[in-house]
This record gives C-alpha cells, structure tokens and sequence, in this order.
C-alpha cells in the first residue's frame, strides 16, 4: 500500500513558473517508476511526465517538453515537477502516480489525490 499526496499548486500567470510535489509514504518510494499525469474540465487525463526507479531516465509530453522538469529524491520519498513557461493550455489537476516508467496510466498502481495548477493569460 502506498499513500500520495501532491501539494504546491496554485495560480500563476502566464509565462511564469511553479513547482509541484507528491509525497510517498508506505512501500519503498524507490522501488517504483513515478509518473505526473493532469486533468482539465471537460476533458481526458492526459500524461504528463514520468520517471523510473533510476532518475536518469525520464519522458515527457510533447505538449511540455523542455517547459517542465520531473525529478525524484528517494531519500525524501518524493517526486516534484518543475513547470516553466507555463501557458494557458497548462491549466489543469496534476496528479502524481506510481507504478512503473511510462506513459500509460494502466501501468499505475497508486495514485495522489490531484492539485490543482491554474495559469491565467
């Protein structure tokens, strides 16, 4: 059993930049892949990021690539995404997960409850 919780969200505009965090508490944080995933109004969750049990590998949408940043710190249990250039279109909850590297979500087992990220233009 492993417990998530996203924290560090907020209202930024745009252009500027917010990092998130999700806090892992139960099982061995360093023992899974981690993954960001986010969620507009209205529309489906989408990938966002995600990172394996060795930090050096990492994806991204392309929708953010070289804006944002995941990174993981095993000995905090914590995963975090730094977002830069944050548009509009970035607006959504972004949720923390874990389970493996990738980019589907069936490949998580456990996820955060959400914080939500507003950019306003």
């Amino acid at each position: 059993q492993v417990q998530l919780v996203e924290s560090g969200g907020g209202l930024v505009q745009a252009g500027g930049s917010l990092r998130i965090s999700c806090a892992a508490s139960g099982r061995t944080f360093s023992s899974y892949g981690m993954g960001w995933f986010r969620q507009a109004p209205g529309k489906e969750r989408e990938f966002v990021a995600t990172i394996g049990r060795d930090s050096t590998i990492t994806d991204y949408a392309d929708s953010v690539k070289g804006r944002f940043t995941i990174s993981r710190d095993n000995a905090k249990s914590t995963v975090y995404l730094e977002m830069n250039s944050l548009k509009a279109e970035d607006t959504a909850v972004y949720y923390c997960a874990a389970g493996n590297l990738g980019r589907s979500p069936t490949i998580y087992l456990y996820w955060g409850q959400g914080t939500q990220v507003t950019v306003s233009s």
